[in-house]
């Protein structure tokens, strides 16, 4: 079968001095003056100025829904969106119905999402049976699978027991897998709506006290280093939480962590007007936490930008805020929100930008194709970004089956020009394309708002 070729002119490969690119037969065939003559006459040429070229974006914490809540997402839609948001690759958490707590259920996610074409979909397996946490899930067969699991996370839920928490860092020790916690203490946190502070207080909603998650972080990195085993922190969110990972890593435990785009960007004053849209767990938090890690992010202390991508069907959202659903969308924002601030802000450069959304994510997750450099024989899993594009979002009008964003309505910094996956576009001029063999793909978006 005939592959398409692409020549994209004159690109900056991770800000750099621009240059021309050629992407042919899946890889990155060839970079600078011989890109043009070896395309010849018949590669699809991509040339609109000054757009920047970075690896693909590779997602450690998505959540697709699908088996259980396709009202929400199904992995057809929610991988649509990832490639529109410039990912090539997505680790879709266990908290489905049923969960991903076994070999056939972390295959059929793996396989819808090699059906779809989207993105590669990496299950993330759960670490205790149902997300009870009382119970091992079958992590070695999980991970003997076709899906060849190496994350694990009860997401959503914290593995609160410390022995069940230790087996399990000791467990994956032996195919190299990683424990993805979601670090809150639930004694702490029952019946809690926002972050506790000053906010909570004057509008009489619950408070969520950041110790919540600094005391889970605090024990699990002292696991990690106890039994030599890897950890990774989900959706890090406050400025204490920055410090224990920052003292952690500098006596090297092995330990990562993320932070999202929500949390580089909005603060609890957003819950003053009651919109269930700004309601997420771990809640936002004070202007204070923002600039602690937007800094823990810019020196290395937060390894990666994960969406922590949760869709909800409009019921979920459209109701009073107790009742309402934690979660925010985030595929087809993120980049714009990591490049408002953290690139424009001058804290980081498309380079960094590159580690933390493509390079980090595929090391943690063990992800061998995907986060490599830009050079001649590498896979071309490649996003190109405008990065002086404006663009207002309009959650209806995206990709995602749900439509509970909390940037609706704001002008957004940057938009993905293209999405290359192993060299077949994915989406160009911004555009998802067709299937390979020419069949059109579905939109994904159910009608059911």
């Amino acid at each position: 079968m005939t592959t398409t070729r692409y020549l994209l002119r004159l690109v900056a490969p991770l800000g750099g001095e621009p240059v021309d690119v050629l992407v042919a037969d899946g890889v990155v065939a060839a970079i600078g003056s011989d890109a043009v003559t070896l395309a010849g006459n018949d590669a699809t040429v991509v040339e609109p100025a000054g757009l920047v070229l970075l690896p693909g974006l590779v997602d450690l914490h998505t959540h697709l829904r699908e088996p259980g809540r396709e009202d929400a997402e199904t992995v057809l839609s929610g991988t649509r969106a990832a490639a529109l948001g410039g990912f090539t690759a997505v680790h879709a958490m266990a908290n489905t119905t049923p969960v991903q707590d076994c070999a056939g259920v972390v295959e059929q996610v793996w396989r819808l999402g090699r059906d779809a074409g989207w993105v590669d979909v990496h299950p993330v397996g759960a670490v205790s049976v149902g997300l009870a946490g009382e119970h091992l899930a079958e992590l070695g067969a999980m991970a003997g699978s076709a899906a060849r699991v190496r994350v694990f996370s009860d997401d959503g839920k914290c593995v609160h027991d410390p022995v069940l928490m230790r087996r399990a860092l000791e467990y994956v020790k032996a195919f190299d897998g990683v424990i993805a916690q979601h670090s809150q203490e639930p004694r702490l946190t029952e019946n809690a709506q926002m972050h506790e502070g000053v906010v909570s207080g004057e509008i009489g909603l619950a408070g969520w006290p950041s110790v919540a998650e600094e005391a889970i972080i605090a024990r699990d990195v002292l696991l990690a280093d106890h039994v030599g085993s890897r950890l990774h922190v989900c959706h890090l969110s406050t400025a204490g939480s920055v410090e224990i990972i920052r003292w952690a890593k500098s006596r090297g435990i092995d330990v990562t962590a993320e932070v999202t785009p929500h949390h580089l960007a909005l603060t609890d004053e957003l819950a003053r007007g009651y919109d269930p849209l700004f309601k997420v767990n771990p809640p936002l938090r004070t202007a204070d936490d923002v600039e602690a890690v937007r800094a823990g992010l810019a020196d290395g202390t937060i390894d990666i930008v994960g969406t922590d991508h949760a869709p909800h069907p409009r019921e979920d959202k459209d109701c009073e805020w107790s009742a309402a659903a934690f979660g925010m969308t985030g595929l087809e924002t993120a980049l714009s929100v990591v490049q408002e601030a953290m690139v424009d802000t001058g804290r980081m450069t498309w380079t960094d930008v590159a580690r933390v959304l493509s390079a980090a994510p595929a090391a943690i997750g063990r992800v061998a194709d995907q986060g490599r450099p830009i050079a001649v024989g590498e896979p071309a899993n490649l996003t190109l970004v405008d990065p002086a594009a404006r663009w207002v979002v309009v959650p209806r009008d995206q990709a995602t089956a749900s439509d509970n964003s909390p940037f609706a309505g704001r002008e957004m910094h940057g938009s993905v020009v293209a999405t290359f996956l192993r060299g077949r576009a994915t989406v160009l001029d911004g555009v998802a394309q067709d299937d390979a063999d020419g069949s059109h793909r579905a939109a994904g978006r159910p009608d059911t708002h």
